[in-house]
């Protein structure tokens, strides 16, 4: 499982995927909902969550994986990872996420999942941060 906003695809994006998808058969990625960045980032995307779950979806294919993006729940950012139970949660090089609350979830929910913490490619040139500033 990999998660982000994956505002106007980029190669670090690809590289992101590409690196996910070695940890297993199926990849499942989770696109953050416009209304999510807006509370966590304090600006919309430039693309909104259909394109950007779109882009996702086209870049699986040509990467050859099996799996699907899907929009994130407005209610809980956990839900997902409850339905799904991922062997493993991929999480970019500068992702900021809750590692307590995600440690605390997978024990209380009684299912193994390793968390990896992947690879920049890059980040001087390919950070959406950067792009969009550009």
């Amino acid at each position: 499982m990999a998660f982000g906003t994956f505002d106007n695809f980029h190669p670090g994006h690809n590289s992101y995927l590409s690196q996910a998808g070695v940890f297993g058969n199926e990849i499942f990625v989770i696109i953050a909902r416009d209304e999510n960045v807006l509370k966590i980032k304090g600006h919309l995307p430039q693309e909104n969550e259909d394109v950007r779950r779109q882009k996702v979806e086209s870049a699986l294919k040509d990467l050859n994986f099996t799996g699907e993006a899907r929009l994130g729940s407005l209610e809980d950012r956990w839900q997902v990872v409850r339905e799904v139970r991922p062997d493993f949660i991929c999480l970019g090089y500068d992702q900021q996420v809750d590692f307590e609350a995600l440690k605390e979830l997978i024990s209380k929910e009684r299912f193994f999942c390793e968390i990896r913490r992947l690879e920049p490619f890059y980040p001087e040139k390919y950070k959406s941060s950067i792009l969009r500033d550009n």
